[in-house]
């Protein structure tokens, strides 16, 4: 599967969570996402200038899209979910499996609110925050919310299931 192909057929399953994605399909679409950021943003900066917030009662400062970027990174939010989530099924997994890392954070914060541990955040006090048995399942908490996306980076890169699974033939032994 060529560029233009793989970006093709990602945009006609806008939506489309069923099925099976190859890797080319993905990766491709991937470099198409990278790149279309890349010229959005840039025209972002040609057109409307650099966008940065600044509030003066705090010491908060961040940087922010332009509304190019922001389209842009709208429109193609489902498409590549749906990329990924059939990919998720090329590879003999669920496409549950793409959420891991907003499961690992959600668990990780809720952990960290429901223990009292927002107070010893703002605080800096982080020795309290992690001893005792507390702190241990806290320590293995962000390990695995540190890891997450790298594994799942590991399942998308992996090769395609051989042969038909429960969500479809294999893509590279049916032309679409």
């Amino acid at each position: 599967m060529r560029f233009s192909e793989a970006v093709k057929t990602c945009f006609r399953k806008y939506v489309t969570f069923s099925g099976r994605a190859s890797r080319p399909e993905y990766w491709w679409f991937v470099l198409f996402l990278f790149l279309g950021s890349i010229v959005a943003g840039f025209l972002d900066g040609l057109l409307f200038g650099a966008g940065s917030v600044e509030v003066t009662d705090t010491t908060f400062s961040a940087e922010t899209d332009g509304p190019l970027a922001a389209l842009f990174s709208l429109a193609t939010f489902l498409p590549a979910l749906a990329a990924a989530w059939r990919r998720m099924h090329d590879t003999g997994r669920s496409g549950l499996y793409v959420l891991y890392p907003l499961i690992a954070m959600f668990g990780t914060f809720s952990f960290i609110g429901f223990v009292g541990g927002m107070d010893l955040l703002a605080a800096g006090n982080f020795t309290e925050l992690f001893s005792g048995v507390i702190g241990i399942i806290l320590l293995f908490a962000v390990i695995v919310l540190v890891l997450s996306p790298f594994i799942v980076l590991f399942w998308l890169a992996r090769p395609s299931q051989i042969g038909p699974n429960q969500w479809g033939p294999n893509p590279k032994e049916v032309s679409q």
